[in-house]
């Protein structure tokens, strides 16, 4: 559709919005930094940070609070969010319906039953809690790459991985009830890895999730022209010179990794992929030069802002940041069905 028909803000307002969503995620970040069982004042969080890149770290408890506990986790909320909202991004595209997410083509069930099968692995044969994100990489892209090999022998790529990866994800999720019902006493941090949550987040998870926040930031953004001519559909884009199937194999390889990534690390966290991209489109149009960094931006900030609020909601006690990405998800999507007349396609 075109971007005239579905922007709400004028052209010069609109140059402002990526410098304010960046603006509004430093402050959420800032925010997240400061508040918790220890209040830091703002000045000294950022004091405390400049100084450890400078490596002339203090090394007290509030260096420890704020530099090995709360710093990594807000960069990997702000990862984890930038590349499920990407991931949807590419999966809306891809599939041409704004309903889309990230989950669509079975990805997140199979990362959750291979992390479920790791968790049940856990001191035998060698495995341990730190490996279950390399299971559940691994799973999400056995899955995938399932789906894609059931979808291709079929005339209609689309719709043949669309019903592919519901009936792949279906069966995966039944494995992973399976064996969570002969869990025992893991079944707790089961079910609490599967509602979503960064509590565990280090160093490590940054290091890991950063590159392909960036990866797939980058490729999206690469990939831009190529998906606005993609939205006229299949044909008209083939006419215009348009790979269509690279573009296919390009997105669903960039949906797989990062989304696979994040659920990896995080657990299942809904909504953020199938809103931002949804929400971003009716506010900005649906050029992808400009949505796919508003995308980024946009899921940075809400995952920082819903793993905030996780924290401190139940202070001491966490909830789960894909409680909260639901509550706050699910209404907002609610008023973008009936705001869009009953969910009619806006691409």
């Amino acid at each position: 559709m075109p971007e005239n028909q579905t922007a709400t803000l004028p052209a010069s307002p609109r140059r402002w919005f990526l410098p304010a969503l960046l603006v509004a995620l430093f402050a959420a970040g800032l925010i997240a930094l400061t508040i918790g069982s220890v209040r830091v004042p703002p000045a000294e969080a950022l004091g405390r940070c400049w100084t450890a890149l400078r490596g002339q770290s203090v090394g007290d408890a509030v260096d420890r609070i704020l530099l090995t506990a709360r710093l990594p986790r807000i960069i990997v909320a702000a990862a984890v969010g930038a590349s499920l909202a990407l991931a949807g991004l590419a999966a809306q595209t891809l599939f041409r319906n704004p309903l889309a997410s990230p989950y669509i083509v079975g990805v997140s069930s199979g990362a959750a039953l291979a992390a479920v099968a790791g968790m049940l692995m856990i001191g035998t044969a060698g495995v341990t809690f730190g490996l279950l994100p390399a299971f559940s990489i691994a799973g999400g892209l056995a899955v995938t790459a399932v789906v894609f090999l059931l979808a291709r022998k079929g005339s209609h790529f689309g719709h043949g991985l669309l019903l592919a990866g519901i009936a792949i994800g279906a069966f995966c999720s039944s494995l992973t009830a399976g064996a969570m019902y002969l869990s025992g006493e893991r079944l707790q941090t089961m079910v609490f890895w599967l509602m979503g949550g960064l509590w565990r987040a280090n160093w490590r998870d940054a290091a890991i999730m950063v590159p392909v926040a960036g990866a797939s930031l980058l490729t999206l953004a690469l990939m831009a022209p190529a998906m606005n001519v993609a939205l006229v559909g299949e044909r008209s884009a083939r006419d215009l010179g348009v790979s269509v199937r690279r573009l296919q194999g390009v997105l669903l390889f960039c949906l797989a990794v990062t989304t696979a990534t994040a659920v990896s690390l995080s657990g299942i966290i809904g909504f953020v992929g199938l809103v931002v991209p949804h929400l971003l489109r009716l506010v900005i149009g649906a050029d992808h030069r400009r949505l796919v960094p508003a995308s980024a931006l946009g899921g940075a900030l809400l995952l920082v802002v819903a793993d905030t609020l996780a924290r401190m909601v139940a202070a001491p006690a966490e909830v789960p940041v894909g409680i909260v990405t639901a509550l706050v998800g699910a209404p907002v999507f609610l008023w973008l069905l009936q705001r869009r007349g009953g969910g009619r396609p806006a691409v």
